[in-house]
């Protein structure tokens, strides 16, 4: 049996028509597949690749990890170098009040423990997220997605959740004493691009500080330069009490983290002792190779580059059958009028040597998330295929 036979008998399916291209080797921002086709990557893993497909410093670090160790003892309990650095490295370039980060496995398991933070530290039960919100698929995670459709079949799930439209400044007002946290993407990733309005995301940040409500903002997505800033919650001028990571965080491993103030993490240390805990989290291979990613991120000034190659491809996506072209940075939603018409693109563009998706709660729109390594050259070649497909059209 082919791989592709064996792929769809043994391996756990997520839809009924899965993409089954059998990649054997990325390199930068290029896939090759198991006939030697080559693909520009518009996907990135997903927000995952941001210094592009096997880095070979990520390399390096993750091979001399292996000589070290690798899963040794849960995390939290035992001094891990790689564990540490990395720990070190990011809250240097976070606010001082984001000091104390807890490494996780994945971003679903980030979000399932600041939920489970902000409701232990203060004591309060109500959780508020936003319509076409996506922070995971575990249970907790769910619980706070913003669509029914992916809710539904799951029922019940956890109570006391609260759903407020994005960028509302009536909904604020839903927020009270009673309310633990609120838990937001800076930048709706799934909904197709959608950026905080009008100083919104400032006075969300007000309400919480007066209701003595902690604010969560899921960087899963966004983080680590994907919107033009280290961070995107740089751009509007509110700081989080915890903030999610994930994707990127593990320059290609797999690696999430809640990151708060050590006083509010320290809720987590009694009643009851080991408040919470994770096999995997913060497995030393991840962290060292996450930490080797951040490094190349800061250290060849990427992000720099995001605007400029942001711009590039605005100027280029150009078709009368394009409605529009939403974008922060590296993270773009390219609008067409129909979900169908968009899954011919997407299947054309493959058939072309471009990869790319859609989105969970914009299904019509065309999701660019490329590797912020991605070349001026790599975006001229993928626009003009993505602009010249007159028979997906």
């Amino acid at each position: 049996m082919t791989n592709r036979q064996l792929f769809l008998n043994h391996v756990g399916q997520t839809s009924d028509a899965p993409v089954c291209l059998e990649i054997v080797k990325a390199e930068g921002c290029t896939l090759i597949d198991a006939a030697g086709k080559t693909y520009i990557d518009l996907i990135g893993g997903i927000s995952v690749c941001n210094v592009g497909h096997r880095h070979p410093k990520v390399i390096e670090a993750i091979k001399k990890q292996l000589d070290a160790y690798l899963h040794i003892m849960v995390y939290g309990e035992l001094v891990q170098s790689p564990q540490v650095q990395y720990a070190k490295m990011l809250t240097e370039n976070l606010p001082a009040s984001l000091n104390s980060v807890f490494f996780t496995a994945s971003g679903s398991e980030a979000t399932e423990g600041a939920m489970k933070l902000a409701k232990r530290y203060r004591n309060r039960t109500q959780i508020i997220s936003f319509k076409n919100s996506y922070h995971g698929s575990t249970q907790g995670a769910l619980s706070v997605m913003g669509s029914e459709y992916w809710q539904q079949a799951f029922r019940p799930l956890l109570p006391d959740v609260l759903q407020m439209n994005y960028n509302s400044f009536e909904d604020l007002e839903n927020i009270t004493e009673r309310t633990a946290c609120v838990i937001a993407e800076t930048i709706q990733a799934e909904a197709g691009v959608l950026v905080p309005q009008n100083g919104w995301l400032k006075a969300l940040r007000k309400k919480c500080d007066d209701t003595g409500t902690l604010l969560i903002l899921d960087e899963i997505q966004c983080g680590f330069g994907r919107n033009g800033t280290l961070w995107a919650f740089e751009q509007f001028d509110a700081v989080p009490d915890i903030l999610l990571l994930g994707k990127a965080l593990g320059g290609g491993m797999p690696l999430g983290a809640f990151i708060a103030d050590k006083r509010i993490m320290d809720s987590f240390t009694h009643d009851p002792v080991l408040g919470h805990i994770n096999t995997f989290g913060g497995h030393p291979v991840c962290c060292a190779a996450g930490l080797a990613a951040f490094n190349v991120l800061l250290d060849d000034k990427l992000i720099s580059t995001v605007k400029e190659k942001e711009q590039l491809f605005i100027s280029l996506l150009n078709h009368p059958k394009i409605k529009a072209v939403r974008s922060r940075g590296l993270m773009m939603a390219v609008e067409f009028e129909s979900f169908e018409m968009n899954k011919k693109v997407i299947d054309a563009l493959a058939d072309q040597g471009v990869f790319t998706d859609w989105f969970l709660f914009a299904a019509n729109c065309l999701r660019i998330v490329p590797p912020l390594t991605i070349s001026k050259e790599e975006i001229r070649t993928a626009c003009q295929k993505i602009t010249a497909l007159p028979d997906a059209f």
